[in-house]
């Protein structure tokens, strides 16, 4: 290759070379998804915000090295629509990074650790969900005014997500992972799903506590006092649980809380799943606040976001040699490479510190 010299990547080249399989495996199905999306959207988005979700992501680019082994977005054009399947999964991995940063500071600094809450209750209709939301916005206040919530509580993350439950029959894996719910019912493999066609909204928080709340009894809170507390605030006494566990220390339990939270608040296998669903969703979550940070974590993300956390964030250490353009035509990328000049070799390059990116699916 001639320096500068852009060079069209095949797909063959592309699925052997870890960044060409990220563009094949995660952004071309999305890509594929706003299909979907402009048509549900069409009459309910207005034109101009129709015609840029159309646009998402039709032009990307990523720093990468020249076997395409690591990868980080240069540009690329965005819509940045709450129901875009590319920039949901786009702002998750950012939440993720954030959120990762975040606790790192917290914990160190504040000396605190975490707990993972979630709150659910009964399924709704479609014609419900809106009020419902409201529902557990102001249930949820309501807890953590209490005073035993307040006094051990410093801080959370929180996150609404709404699952739509399609299948019409109890799959296996359904059952697998509700089987005392079913068989409480006389329900198996197979059974008419009772909750078919129905939303469930449900929070997903992480809480910041002292390191003694874990082992200090006049202040913890067991998951039967959680629960006695959620059905009060709820005035639902047909909930019948609340799960609630301590965040470990280790990578994959706290990932995995941070991953709960930062993902979408709607998935896009439910979201896209029909006109009528797409609908329920849109008129539900239009213009809500879908994140919320409180106490140390709102005093923390101000402090991510003016750059004073960078200490806890990783060192990249790939020295980026290309860039990849990738132009979506009709149906796939169109993939060019071309070699860095020396300035923006020096220029890019010097840019080094970073978080290693958290995957959303």
């Amino acid at each position: 290759m001639k320096i500068n010299q852009e060079v069209k990547v095949n797909k063959n080249v592309l699925r052997t070379t870890e960044l060409g399989q990220y563009i094949l495996q995660k952004y071309t199905p999305k890509k594929d998804l706003i299909r979907k999306l402009a048509e549900y959207a069409d009459g309910v988005f207005k034109p101009k915000t129709l015609e840029r979700v159309k646009s998402c992501g039709d032009f990307m680019q990523h720093l990468t090295t020249v076997d395409m082994s690591a990868r980080r977005v240069h540009r690329s054009n965005s819509c940045g629509n709450r129901f875009c399947p590319i920039c949901t999964w786009n702002k998750a991995k950012k939440d993720a990074i954030m959120i990762s940063v975040v606790m790192e500071a917290i914990r160190h600094e504040e000396d605190q650790e975490y707990i993972f809450l979630t709150l659910t209750a009964p399924n709704v209709d479609g014609d419900e969900l809106k009020n419902e939301i409201d529902r557990f916005n102001k249930s949820f206040n309501k807890l953590f005014k209490r005073r035993n919530v307040q006094k051990v509580i410093n801080g959370y993350v929180r996150k609404l997500e709404v699952t739509y439950n399609k299948e019409r029959f109890i799959t296996k894996e359904m059952y697998k992972n509700a089987t005392a719910y079913y068989k409480k019912r006389g329900l198996q493999v197979g059974d008419n799903n009772p909750n078919y066609d129905t939303y469930h909204p449900h929070f997903h928080a992480i809480l910041a506590v002292n390191k003694s709340y874990f082992t200090d009894t006049k202040v913890y809170i067991n998951q039967a006092k959680w629960l006695e507390m959620w059905q009060e605030c709820m005035n639902d006494s047909s909930i019948t649980q609340v799960d609630i566990r301590k965040v470990r220390s280790s990578e994959k339990s706290e990932n995995g809380a941070i991953l709960e939270v930062a993902k979408y608040s709607a998935k896009g296998n439910e979201l896209y799943h029909s006109q009528d669903v797409f609908e329920v969703f849109y008129k539900a979550l239009k213009g809500r606040q879908l994140i919320t940070f409180n106490g140390l974590f709102k005093e923390y993300v101000k402090k991510f976001k003016n750059k004073e956390l960078e200490e806890y964030q990783k060192e990249d250490e790939n020295i980026y040699t290309h860039l990849l353009t990738s132009i979506w035509r009709t149906s796939k990328y169109e993939n060019m490479l071309r070699e860095l000049t020396l300035e923006e070799f020096e220029e890019y390059n010097s840019k080094a510190k970073k978080v290693e990116e958290m995957e959303v699916e």
